[in-house]
Order: C-alpha cells, then structure tokens, then sequence
C-alpha cells in the first residue's frame, strides 16, 4: 500500500460509468457550512462551503484512519476537522493540524476533487483533475435563466443510471407507462429521428393534428382558456454523454406553425435530467421542469412540479423493477427494436468514454487507498440515518420563494 496517494485518488474506469466527467453532486442549496455526504461514482465525497462561499469536494476519508471525514466539523474559514482523531485538511485537501505534533507529515492529504457551481447544481469531476474542463459542465442553463421557470426534486433511483438514460430516450413507453397523463396513441405512429455525433445525441418526434393528452391540454390553457381543439406537439430530446438528457416538449394549437419554428401560439417547456452514478446499480437522479409562461404564478410552478412527480414515480417503479430483472440474469443481453435506437447510441457514446479511460487515457493512479476510502464511507452510510434528500422526493425551496435560490427537477 502507497502512503503517499490521497484517499479518494482517482483510478482508471472499471464500472459502467466513466471518471472523466462532470456530474451533479448536489443542488447548490444543498451544499452550505455544513458537512454533506454524497457517494459518486462508488466514491465516498464529503462537500461544504467555505467562508467564502466557495464549494468544496473532499474524498470523506482521513487519511490518518480513514474514518469519514463528513463525521467531523468545520473549522475556521475553509477547514475540515476529523471527527476521530482532530486532524485538519483544508480546501485543497492538505492537512493543517496534527494533535500532539508540530511537524505536519508531508504525506497527509486526501484528494480534492475539482468542482464547478453552474446552473444550480455544485458539479464534481471524479477522474483525472487535469482534464477537468468547465467548458464541459453540460448545457442546463434553463434552470437559472430569467426567461424560464420552474421547480423540481431529486430521485434516488435503486437502479443502473443508463436505464435512465434508455427511458428518456424511448418516447414510446409513455404510450403505456404514463397513459393518463402525457401519454398518446401517437407515441408509437409518428416517426422518431435520430441523429448523433461524437458526444450527443439528439431523438425528434412532431405529432400533428392530434387531441391533446391531459397534462398538455391543461397546460395550453393557462394561455388559451377557450381554445379546445386539436395540437401539434413536439419531443426533441438531447442527450450529453454520460449522463445529462434536456428535453424541449410543448404544444401549440394546431396549424399554427410550431413544426416551422413559430411556437407563438403554444407552450413550451424543458425537462432538464442529469443522472449521478452512486454505485454501479443505484444514482442520484436530479430534475427540473422550465416553462417560458406565466413566469410569476408560484401556482403553476407547483402543479407542474407535482404533475411531473407523479409521471417520474411511474418511470422509477418501472425501472427499479428492471433493474432487479436484471439482477437475477446475469449476462442477459437486450433485445433492441426500433424505438431503441437513441438509446443504442448513448450507449456507445458511454461505452467510447468507459474505453477510452481503460487504454490508458483517464486518471492513473495506485487506488488501494481510495477503495478503502470507498469501503468506509460504505460503513458510515449504513450507520447513518436515510437522509430526506436521498430518498423521498423531498422538496428544494423554489427559486421565486428564495431568488438567489436552487430550482429542482421537471419533466
């Protein structure tokens, strides 16, 4: 064993998830000047603010006893103090205080993962630390833009997060999975394209002329109260690899123009989704619904919020459901059909990123430490109590009840 690699150092990938990434860590209301644990990608993190506001990523292992670091305190401007033993690191991982002992081991550090804060979420890179490019933090602007709205929550999905990925992919599942709500017999009939390139991919479907599914129709009253007849509703859903699917949806009176590019005479929303591998078979699924109507009506934004709720409890039933089929098959293969097709190749574009990192080109590193920050942090969450946000559904504070706040998750 190497003492000199941090705990929590990145290794090359080895799980259907690659390192080199941006993922969601948190809403930024989550993170504050407390200690906030969260598991990515297998990796035990601990996070905070410092003083200053700055957010702040740490493996949550000490180096000393690898006991987890989120079971301590902050101290000062931008310190963590060891629950265990009293040992210090600060915001870069280095530790500052050693009880008993004025000389600091040189060694003494954990590994601090870089970190951006952008459209409301607190961004964590796992992997290499050079290649962590801000330029890279995936597209979700609508979550702070001023011309939109909205509200949102956070899933924790006991499921692999490419099964998400398959399901807002495939739009024909909502023909039979959310019948009630946005689902349409023309799910299935009107064509879906596909195109890609080398790291999105991008599903489009119109359906003109058709009666308008509830949540729809109720929607394109807020506008047009009296209007009662036929739509034309579009889908076009892009997908970031590895993780991240926006989702531009809407309906507008029929004939109106909206295929053309005039949306004028509709509504138009964005599911925003971002999946966090946790482990290799459960992940942190945070989402927002943005509308650009009736911005100001709290009413609104909260109908949309539960609306969409109900329709994503639907989708999580059913994909923790596959996920135990898929348990109990080990090696099974998946039949693919035509609807698959943009989910075939997010997979790829994954699978390219997860190959990529194995020949040598992500994070290198002796990992004997960090699977042992890994294995303690696994003890301490089972010690800890289920916390709210992890698992029921439990509401951020709206971004118009608190404006320099976090907006949550939609459809």
């Amino acid at each position: 064993m190497s003492a000199h690699v941090a705990p929590g150092a990145p290794a090359p990938a080895r799980h259907p998830f690659p390192l080199n990434a941006w993922y969601a860590a948190a809403w930024d209301v989550e993170v504050a000047r407390t200690l906030l644990p969260r598991t990515i990608c297998n990796r035990p993190i601990v996070l905070y603010r410092t003083a200053a506001g700055a957010p702040t990523a740490l493996a949550d292992a000490c180096w000393h006893r690898l006991v987890p670091l989120s079971m301590g305190r902050l101290r000062g401007d931008d310190e963590i103090q060891c629950g265990y033993h009293g040992i210090c690191y600060d915001a870069a991982g280095r530790a500052t205080y050693m009880p008993a002992q004025e000389t600091i081991n040189p060694s003494a550090t954990v590994h601090a993962y870089p970190v951006v804060e952008r459209h409301r979420f607190v961004w964590v890179w796992p992997g290499d630390p050079a290649l962590a490019d801000p330029g890279l933090v995936p597209d979700l602007h609508w979550n702070d833009d001023p011309e939109w709205a909205g509200d949102g929550r956070t899933i924790h999905a006991r499921c692999d997060y490419r099964l998400i990925v398959d399901n807002l992919l495939d739009l024909t599942h909502e023909q039979f999975v959310h019948g009630s709500s946005i689902g349409h017999d023309s799910l299935s009939e009107s064509d879906f394209v596909v195109t890609h390139d080398d790291r999105t991919v991008t599903g489009t479907k119109w359906m003109t002329g058709i009666d308008p599914p509830p949540f729809w129709k109720r929607n394109l009253h807020d506008r047009f109260p009296d209007y009662d007849g036929p739509i034309d509703r579009w889908q076009i859903i892009r997908f970031e690899a590895p993780c991240t699917v926006a989702i531009d949806v809407g309906v507008a009176k029929a004939g109106t123009g909206a295929p053309e590019g005039d949306r004028g005479a509709g509504v138009n929303g964005f599911v925003l989704n971002t999946m966090t591998p946790e482990t290799d078979n459960t992940c942190h699924y945070f989402w927002a619904f943005a509308r650009n109507w009736s911005l100001r009506d709290q009413s609104i934004t909260t109908r949309l919020r539960d609306g969409v709720s109900g329709v994503f409890f639907e989708d999580e039933v059913m994909l923790e459901a596959q996920q135990r089929g898929i348990e109990a098959n080990p090696g099974y293969d998946f039949y693919n059909l035509n609807i698959d097709a943009g989910g075939m190749w997010a997979r790829r574009l994954i699978d390219r990123m997860i190959a990529a990192e194995s020949e040598g080109h992500g994070a290198e590193a002796d990992d004997t430490l960090g699977e042992a920050a890994v294995a303690a942090g696994a003890a301490a969450a089972a010690e800890r109590p289920r916390r709210a946000e992890h698992g029921d559904g439990t509401d951020l504070p709206s971004r118009f009840d608190q404006p320099a706040t976090l907006m949550q998750r939609g459809l």
